[in-house]
């Protein structure tokens, strides 16, 4: 089960928390979904009645658990420490908690260049009929260069720009057909259609009928690109390129010869959506940061993350001048950041020794 379904169950994900760490392998998957409502349920773990316990998963060493009250829930996210003992177990086992939408790939933000419709529709208009058609999004105030950032779930980000680039097209093809004369007043108050908004310019660029568009997570398609990418591609008799806006990629799609077929693009892009969305359940994020001045601690995390990167193939780690990014499923990503905490933290206790 994904956490998808998990949420579902539980149909109230602020109730509900992820934990990770779970040895696996030790007991049969009910007596550990016992021994996990136990641990959960005990007051010294600030715990209290448990509505469902979700193990296993489709994430090795990954559990789901609802509480009944929201402040049970909060309590057992404030414990410093969450350790698994039980008689059964044989030994003490460290679990990562966190709320169930923490560090999973569900927010987003990205900028829109609404600049380009400038000169065919009243921008402020364009951006309320935004925030009415799509209310789960979150709009900043527009900027006089016609950019505006916009923030909300993956799928909602989605949605929108899939929309801006039909817009896009449906607007540049009454251009080519005349249908709109140079004398025409350049400003026209927006009317109610399916076409909400519109994308930057990268976007609206090669938006044809030989080309197909794949809106992904950036941090997904890291992922994907490093483990899954050309495998999965090289499937399809097409070519790519990407551009990256922030939090936001796009994948363009061609035929790689000069025949045009629809359905293989078609089929590629469904692959490639399809993986996107599997991926989506299964990794989570851990992150990190660093004071900007603070050189050496960059370079101690960065050798920690290289001298036990083999030991994690499925790990992603991203290094930027501010942060490095962990990428992974939630158990390997959570026993990854352990390791290297442990290395950093041992590193600089012997450097203060001296």
């Amino acid at each position: 089960m994904d956490m998808r379904e998990a949420t579902g169950r539980a149909a109230q994900p602020e109730k509900t928390i992820v934990v990770s760490g779970i040895p696996d392998g030790l007991v049969q998957d009910d007596v550990m979904t016992d021994i996990l409502m136990i641990h959960f349920q005990k007051t010294k773990n600030r715990g209290g009645d448990v509505q469902d316990v979700v193990y296993p998963t489709t994430v090795k060493g990954v559990a789901y658990i609802t509480f009944e009250d929201k402040e049970v829930t909060t309590n057992v996210l404030q414990k410093d420490e969450h350790r698994l003992e039980d008689k059964r177990l044989g030994s003490c086992y460290p679990l990562k908690v966190s709320l169930v939408s923490e560090h999973v790939f569900t927010c987003v933000s990205s900028v829109l260049n609404l600049s380009i419709f400038g000169d065919k529709y009243v921008l402020e208009d364009l951006v309320q009929e935004l925030q009415k058609n799509i209310p789960t999004l979150s709009f900043s105030p527009l900027q006089s260069n016609g950019k505006i950032s916009v923030q909300g779930s993956f799928s909602a980000i989605k949605s929108l720009k899939d929309n801006l680039l039909l817009k896009a097209n449906f607007l540049s093809g009454k251009d080519k057909r005349g249908d709109r004369k140079p004398d025409q007043s350049p400003k026209k108050r927006i009317q109610k259609c399916e076409f909400f908004v519109e994308p930057s310019n990268n976007f609206v660029h090669n938006v044809n009928r030989e080309k197909q568009a794949v809106v992904l997570d950036t941090d997904i398609y890291h992922y994907m690109k490093h483990f899954f990418y050309k495998e999965n591609l090289a499937k399809y008799d097409v070519v790519s390129h990407e551009v990256t806006d922030g939090e936001i990629t796009t994948i363009y799609l061609g035929n790689s010869r000069t025949g045009f077929d629809a359905k293989e693009l078609e089929r590629a892009k469904e692959g490639i959506e399809n993986l996107s969305a599997k991926l989506q359940c299964r990794l989570r994020k851990e992150r990190f940061s660093f004071k900007s001045s603070a050189r050496t601690e960059r370079q101690k995390y960065k050798q920690a993350c290289e001298s036990i990167k083999s030991r994690f193939p499925r790990v992603l780690v991203i290094p930027y001048d501010t942060h490095i990014d962990v990428i992974g499923s939630s158990s390997e990503t959570y026993e990854f950041t352990q390791e290297v905490n442990r290395i950093v933290k041992s590193h600089f206790q012997k450097r203060f020794k001296r």
